[in-house]
């Protein structure tokens, strides 16, 4: 029986907790994650975090971004991505989605970019990912930082590459319902040197003693009364050690784990792809979906609810909504942003007003999520098959 959660988690947990907290022992798992993980997508570096909102967070801190800074984010995902800017006191832009695959869209991100914007982060929007091509040409073109936020993506490829590995910076989340996970936790990975020690600086307090590759300062050093411990401002945002262990088994595991979701995935599309009911997110040739879950949209003939209420009369799970976007939550709307608005500049005015990302607002109520997360082949079988009674109901 396949389990998300076996024996070799449970074996580094042990072995995190024989080492009884010490500070001589701390961040032995950290170091083993951060070097697995940054190996596995053949990066330099790695840096652990909370979650994947600290890693990106931390990540613009690093690169600089700040009050009066705009950031362009997609609006079609969960809200975090745009949090992520306004800790930072910079202002989130939202370009507009592509139709059929539903990523941010190069050309709406072009007609966002202004004289403040200072970075773009993309989101790999249900296991798949933009057109990097695209962005990465914006970016060069108006000296743009570039951070990959992939926490639904693990393994994915783009043109024979890992997403992951073309921005500046890629951030990936091991919160409970990701490919990966230790229940929380988080990691960015880059390969320039100086932006991986300024991100563990802001990670850690502004540590001294921390580095790239250094997580954790030495007791030689914090014994003298002579020490600098915190060269700059920063976050007390280190992924807990046990964490860590879990984490690390996890990674070593990745490939059956990212699988698991994809064969899962492969059952609903091949249903789904016989209906005129649905129509799934389009996966190009020159990519490979991960699927943290598949999504499809719904004819617009057909009522969300009624939809979701058959699927689970016929014994369905339930299957998910995509969020509201991001800039039509109350608190984008209300401008509650814990005195954040004061910083917001005037671009963001019209951005947060309905009718700024018309593609994203008609997907937003028309799509459907169906989970992965099935480690029993034959329950996700049997969801398949419900589905396909379903859409043979309203067909």
């Amino acid at each position: 029986m396949f389990n998300r959660i076996g024996d070799l988690e449970k074996k580094y947990v042990l072995e995190a907790l024989e080492n009884q907290f010490r500070s001589s022992k701390g961040a032995v798992f950290m170091q083993r994650l951060e070097k697995a993980f940054s190996s596995r997508f053949g990066v330099k570096y790695g840096v652990s975090c909370t979650n994947g909102t600290a890693t990106m967070h931390s990540a613009l801190e690093a690169m600089g971004v700040g009050i009066g800074d705009e950031v362009i984010v997609p609006p079609l995902t969960m809200s975090a991505t745009a949090f992520s800017v306004l800790q930072t006191g910079a202002t989130p832009i939202f370009a507009d989605v592509d139709s059929s695959t539903y990523q941010i869209s190069a050309d709406s991100i072009k007609q966002r970019v202004t004289k403040n914007t200072k970075a773009i982060i993309t989101v790999a929007l249900y296991g798949m990912c933009p057109e990097m091509d695209d962005v990465l040409k914006i970016c060069s073109e108006n000296n743009l930082k570039l951070i990959e936020d992939n926490a639904e993506n693990f393994l994915g490829t783009y043109k024979g590459n890992l997403v992951g590995t073309f921005g500046d910076a890629a951030s990936f989340s091991f919160q409970s319902s990701k490919h990966l996970t230790s229940g929380e936790g988080g990691i960015i990975i880059t390969n320039q040197e100086d932006l991986a020690t300024r991100i563990r600086r802001v990670n850690s307090l502004g540590y001294a003693g921390v580095g790239a590759s250094r997580a954790k300062i030495s007791k030689l050093d914090i014994q003298s009364p002579d020490y600098d411990r915190h060269m700059s401002m920063g976050w007390n945002y280190r992924m807990p050690e046990l964490c860590c262990a879990v984490a690390l088994a996890q990674v070593e595991r990745i490939e059956e784990l990212v699988q698991k979701r994809v064969d899962a995935a492969l059952k609903f599309k091949e249903v789904v792809e016989k209906s005129g009911v649905l129509v799934g997110q389009y996966t190009p040739d020159y990519c490979t979906n991960s699927y943290w879950t598949y999504a499809a949209k719904l004819d617009n003939h057909i009522d969300w609810f009624e939809f979701r209420q058959k699927f689970l009369n016929f014994g369905g799970d339930g299957f998910y909504s995509a969020w509201k976007l991001s800039y039509q939550e109350p608190m984008f709307k209300n401008r509650n942003l814990l005195n954040r608005e004061h910083n917001l500049t005037s671009n963001s005015v019209e951005n947060y007003q309905d009718g700024s990302c018309p593609v994203a607002e008609n997907l937003q109520a028309r799509l459907v999520q169906f989970k992965t997360n099935y480690w029993n082949e034959g329950e996700a079988e049997s969801q398949a098959e419900i589905l396909r009674k379903t859409l043979s109901y309203f067909s």
